[in-house]
């Protein structure tokens, strides 16, 4: 699989080390408005060509997919691009800003008979993966509640970079630059983190979003401080369950951490995920007389990289696919109407 990386910002650098590694992949070109960011980015890669925009990386042509790594209002129109040009996509999350472009992606793709799969990164954790397998051989009973959080602080701790100089934080917390807030950027992670943990799409949400004052007026240089920074959501599965669903960037000590609790009538589940480590917890059979938990250990499973390589190869699509995305997007977009209409909403 000839690659070409679209954008070569902090998070492209992660795709070409994961896609590097893949016996099979060759890593043919860069794609940035930055001359001397793709110049940069390439001789750390080691990638011969370089293209100041998607249109010149398709004129040349010689690539059979594109790993989107552009910022979040971009995915559109250069997927779209990409898509019409006959090329698979590896996408950054969110698919889009909103559930109608999602849909026109995923629509394409699918017309076009071309692999297209989203990178929720969270996918990676074996932990989760492990948390679903057992939920759904029905260990835990029918799943009747859950609890899932996603919380992070680089809005109080420097630990990744001062987000109040770098701009690479400053356009998360502008509207106008792109940003769903953390709705989108890290909502998006913990809705399908859940989703997929308890084997269940959505069924009716209610959320509400916040942002904080960071600066004078609320603004940084060009940049409005405008995009919601906490959300609270209560949320309901089609599989009945009810849950509750948060996540900040206020989290103080918690650079990045997700963590998801499972409740059957049987047991229960639960994963943790940080920076640094994961850990799945159980209580099953008999220990749930007792409130006993058991850690387990679980063996690494593909990564999104992987998988996106073997589709491409077998002509198969796996998930998380656009669709999927999609569906996760209009709980976004959902989000968004329960909170300026203060009434719950069904997903379908």
């Amino acid at each position: 699989m000839r690659l070409l990386i679209l954008g070569t910002g902090g998070m492209a650098n992660t795709h070409a080390k994961h896609f590097a590694a893949i016996e099979g992949v060759t890593l043919v070109g860069g794609v940035d408005v930055d001359p001397a960011r793709v110049e940069a980015f390439n001789q750390i890669h080691g990638i011969e060509r370089g293209f100041g925009s998607l249109d010149a990386a398709l004129a040349w042509g010689e690539f059979d997919a594109v790993a989107n790594v552009t910022p979040d209002s971009i995915h559109h129109p250069t997927t779209m691009a990409a898509l019409r040009a006959g090329k698979h996509v590896f996408c950054e999350k969110p698919l889009a800003t909103d559930h109608a472009k999602a849909m026109e992606m995923t629509e394409l793709a699918e017309q076009m008979g071309l692999i297209n799969m989203v990178n929720l990164t969270y996918r990676n954790v074996s932990q989760l993966q492990k948390a679903r397998e057992i939920v759904q051989s029905g260990a835990v009973g029918t799943v009747k509640h859950f609890e899932a959080s996603y919380l992070q602080s680089w809005l109080v701790s420097k630990a990744w970079g001062d987000w109040r100089t770098e701009s690479q934080w400053l356009w998360r917390l502008s509207k106008k630059h792109g940003s769903n807030g953390v709705l989108g950027d890290i909502g998006v992670h913990i809705l399908d983190f859940a989703a997929f943990g308890a084997g269940s799409d959505f069924s009716k949400v209610f959320c509400r979003l916040e942002t904080f004052a960071k600066a004078e007026n609320n603004r940084i240089g060009e940049y409005d401080l405008d995009a919601n920074d906490s959300f609270a959501m209560t949320a309901q599965l089609e599989n009945g369950a009810l849950g509750v669903i948060h996540a900040t960037r206020w989290a103080t000590g918690h650079f990045n951490e997700l963590r998801l609790r499972i409740y059957g009538e049987l047991g229960s589940v639960e994963v943790q995920h940080r920076h640094d480590w994961s850990k799945l917890f159980t209580c099953l059979g008999d220990d749930a007389e007792t409130g006993t938990w058991t850690e387990v250990d679980v063996e690494p499973v593909p990564t999104n990289y992987m998988r996106f390589f073997e589709a491409v190869q077998s002509g198969q699509n796996l998930e998380p696919s656009f669709r999927h995305a999609t569906n996760i997007q209009r709980v976004l977009d959902l989000a968004t109407v329960t909170d300026r209409d203060r009434h719950e909403l069904s997903v379908r």
